[in-house]
């Protein structure tokens, strides 16, 4: 896998209106780690605070670090209050989050968005953080990061961390990785959304459901059986997330667990088969996810999307300018002309 660095509660927001864009970091900074899901011990955020700081960037633990309620970071409210005071501290530049599992959707309504809104910063993290990256991407159209979390570190020259590093400076991403035999090859470009299949689905029919017309969708997932992975997959379809993509990339599927009865087709087979029906660009074994390599990736801002048999590119672009072009509609009744404005998530916009 290349690394290629570059310089850099209201009804659901529409999200192609023009994006908010948190202020990147700079050195003196600081980063806080809050556990809105499941436990972590302060010992296993070293690696994550000798990184950030060698970064230039200071580091501030919240109340959820070392607590342990249930198989929860401390109850829901006390996990609800962490998040919520590190969202409204002026002096929290972005957020880290300390680990997934499960637990962000038992707090979550419970946030007050509202100072997030006017004032965004990062927010950081995969897996169940997906609820997050749903939520604020539907509601604000603000931009997060998919990437590791305060226990997932594996030393600051990681190729991981130094891509979440470059993110959070406010330098461009490409990566490429290799092709697979599945891939489908197109170019596409769009925004780029997911993360957590099993999230994904359970955002559905809430208000913090994505939309995916005209996006990039990023899917992965881990510890599940293939009929689970059939089953979500075919929840996707059913649904129409997956009718409109612009692109498919598909992360790790890891830690797939043996089911009683063989299911020959393999995980990649079954994931092909619910999406073989449509045009655009399908990438398989992009490096996100639960593995080593799980490179940062900036959900909610536009991508341009490379797919081959041999290789496969995903690199961030700079939002496509708006063109405008009048199309007038008339009244019913007294037959005027008025012009209607809409924003759209494409290059062109229509007005």
């Amino acid at each position: 896998m290349l690394l290629k660095q570059g310089m850099a509660m209201p009804d659901p927001v529409d999200t192609r209106l023009q994006i908010k864009m948190p202020p990147f970091l700079k050195p003196g900074d600081t980063i806080g780690i809050t556990c809105p899901a499941g436990p972590v011990k302060s010992a296993d955020l070293q690696l994550c605070r000798d990184a950030v700081q060698k970064w230039g960037l200071k580091i501030k633990y919240g109340n959820t670090v070392d607590k342990l309620w249930q198989r929860f970071g401390g109850t829901d409210d006390e996990r609800a209050a962490d998040f919520q005071q590190m969202l409204d501290d002026d002096r929290v530049n972005a957020i880290m989050f300390g680990r997934g599992g499960y637990g962000v959707m038992r707090m979550m309504d419970k946030i007050n968005w509202d100072k997030f809104a006017k004032q965004p910063k990062w927010l950081i993290g995969f897996s169940d953080i997906t609820a997050f990256h749903c939520h604020v991407h539907a509601m604000y159209g603000i931009p997060t990061i998919h990437a590791d979390m305060g226990n997932g570190f594996n030393g600051s020259e990681d190729e991981a961390a130094k891509s979440l590093k470059n993110m959070l400076m406010g330098r461009r991403q490409e990566y490429s990785t290799d092709g697979f035999n599945l891939n489908r090859a197109g170019t596409a470009t769009g925004k780029l959304v997911g993360g957590n299949l099993s999230l994904l689905v359970a955002m559905q029919g809430s208000k913090s459901a994505l939309k995916t017309d005209d996006k990039i969708l990023l899917v992965e997932d881990v510890s599940e059986y293939k009929y689970t992975i059939d089953r979500m997959m075919t929840n996707l379809k059913r649904s129409g997330m997956l009718d409109n993509l612009a692109g498919i990339v598909f992360g790790g599927f890891t830690a797939t667990k043996a089911a009683e009865d063989a299911y020959p087709m393999s995980m990649e087979e079954i994931i092909f088969e619910k999406v073989k029906e449509y045009a655009y660009p399908v990438c398989f074994h992009f490096p996100a996810g639960h593995q080593r390599e799980n490179m940062a990736l900036k959900l909610g801002t536009y991508y341009k999307l490379e797919v081959s048999k041999e290789k496969c590119i995903l690199g961030e672009v700079a939002e496509p300018k708006k063109q405008i072009i009048e199309m007038p509609l008339m009244d019913s009744t007294s037959l005027k002309s008025e012009s209607v404005k809409l924003v759209a998530d494409s290059a062109v916009i229509i007005k």
